[in-house]
């Protein structure tokens, strides 16, 4: 499966498009129609990768029109009406491939990320359980659902599900980079710096990482090694000099959110 980092760290799935499964009322597909299928598909992802979530939009619509009852292109439109913080629109979207593929696990997941967004925290958290109950080792199910209670505030419950879902995928990074910033939260200061390191050594290119590295070291008075981070992350994605991107939309917790703003204002 493809990751896709939508508005927000909670993790959209690509559900594959496949071949189409049609009612019996409709014609059989041909294989032109097929091939058609199969371009449009591949023109939805290129579009996807290059950040044009509008025209992915398009082509999954295309899609959709010629293969009704194809529960990943509903899906999959989905992920790119949420990129588009078109998220009622999405959650229509994700309630109609739940209805074609009630046992797939990639649209609940979906929907989950999809209501996150509209602070439906519950509801989330609600579609989490039930793909965990379709499969328990899930580790994108553990790392939304951490992400959920996180705007509960319940974070000590977030590090539990992050911990899980790292033990069931120990390469997945943004569990791994939850976790630590739920420490920080917690108190557990020293712990989360240590976890942040290991992970940037790992993954030097991993903005997220760096730009919380240099929030922990500016208020720690570790000047250099806060610019030194910051320099690496800002040169990564930008993004992390807006404070209300990373508040709002990254959803920070509030202790990494205020380190990171005091290390802006100076700049």
């Amino acid at each position: 499966m493809i990751k896709l980092i939508g508005i927000f760290l909670s993790l959209l799935l690509v559900f594959g498009w496949g071949t189409p499964v049609m009612a019996q009322s409709q014609p059989p597909i041909t294989q032109e129609q097929l091939k058609q299928g199969d371009e449009w598909a591949n023109q939805a992802f290129t579009a996807t990768n290059q950040g044009d979530f509008a025209t992915a939009e398009t082509y999954w619509t295309k899609i959709i029109e010629q293969f009704p009852t194809n529960a990943g292109a509903w899906s999959n439109r989905g992920n790119s009406r949420v990129s588009q913080n078109k998220l009622k629109e999405a959650i229509a979207d994700y309630n109609k491939a739940i209805e074609l593929a009630p046992n797939v696990t990639d649209p609940y997941l979906n929907r989950g990320a999809a209501l996150e967004g509209l602070g439906k925290w519950d509801d989330a958290i609600a579609d989490y359980n039930h793909v965990l109950e379709l499969d328990p080792n899930d580790a994108m199910a553990y790392n939304n659902r951490g992400n959920a209670k996180t705007g509960l505030g319940k974070w000590s419950d977030a590090i539990a599900d992050y911990k899980k879902s790292n033990e069931i995928a120990p390469n997945f990074a943004f569990a791994r980079a939850n976790y630590a910033l739920a420490l920080y939260e917690t108190g557990q200061k020293e712990q989360a710096i240590r976890e942040m390191r290991n992970i940037a050594r790992k993954y030097s290119k991993f903005a997220d990482v760096r730009a919380a590295l240099t929030a922990a070291y500016w208020v720690n008075g570790e000047q250099g090694e806060a610019e030194s981070n910051w320099v690496a992350a800002y040169g990564l994605d930008s993004r992390y000099k807006d404070i209300d991107w990373v508040k709002n939309i990254r959803r920070w917790p509030p202790s990494l959110v205020t380190a990171l703003d005091k290390f802006l204002k100076i700049q």
